[in-house]
């Protein structure tokens, strides 16, 4: 139960998620202290970005970690959650609207961002945030989002992997059709965090290692009989 099963899991990339994430964090509290806000709140409006972090650096070919739901997905559920605040103040009512308008907002701007759901609630829950008004959506809020992106542009140039990440083109798989995995995606009737192309690469290549086993297989069964 305590090995690695995130799917191509490697160390080197766990060791640069590990230092990537601590610079991004250690860069966006720095930032948002500089903003004018006091140590704590500073700290507090780092806490959803260091959500944001863990997809960057650990999964970059998550759709929910490409630098427009990053940074989307951290401006939008700021400015819903200070208007939510404005309405209804800071109680349980006022936090449940809040995520629950953020998730429609993001879904509709194709910017779901799981983050997201922390980001909305900073102003709801603290008014230092909710003092600055809608302000703080962009500073700290969203230039903290485009640093961290910036900083796993710049990381995982050295990890190898693309940022933002691009769908490697699918080998040749005889009988696999792009509309075969929307038939399947449909068919199963869930939302996978991996892209329709990726998919179909990853499918496509599965493919070819298993045909390259079958002549043998093939022969084998000849030469029993």
């Amino acid at each position: 139960m305590f090995r690695l099963v995130m799917a191509g899991a490697q160390w080197r990339d766990r060791i640069g998620g590990a230092v990537g994430g601590g610079l991004g964090i250690g860069l966006t509290a720095w930032i948002s202290a500089l903003a004018g806000f006091d140590g704590p709140t500073a700290i507090l409006l780092a806490a959803p970005i260091g959500a944001s972090a863990v997809l960057i650096f650990a999964v970059p070919s998550s759709p929910l970690a490409q630098p427009w739901r990053v940074i989307g997905g951290n401006i939008i559920p700021a400015l819903v959650g200070t208007l939510v605040a404005q309405w209804l103040g800071h109680g349980a009512l006022a936090a449940g609207i809040a995520v629950g308008l953020a998730i429609l907002v993001m879904s509709l701007t194709r910017s779901l961002h799981p983050p997201g759901g922390g980001t909305v609630l900073l102003p709801v829950l603290a008014p230092a945030v909710l003092a600055h008004g809608y302000g703080y959506a962009l500073l700290p809020i969203g230039l903290n989002a485009v640093l961290l992106t910036a900083c796993g542009l710049l990381v995982h140039r050295f990890t190898g992997h693309s940022y933002p990440h691009r769908a490697l083109p699918a080998p040749p798989a005889p009988g696999l059709r792009p509309e075969d995995i929307d038939a399947a995606l449909a068919e199963a009737g869930e939302a996978f965090d991996v892209s329709r192309e990726d998919l179909l690469a990853l499918l496509a290549r599965a493919e070819t290692h298993a045909a390259g086993r079958r002549p043998v297989g093939n022969a084998g069964a000849r030469n029993n009989a």
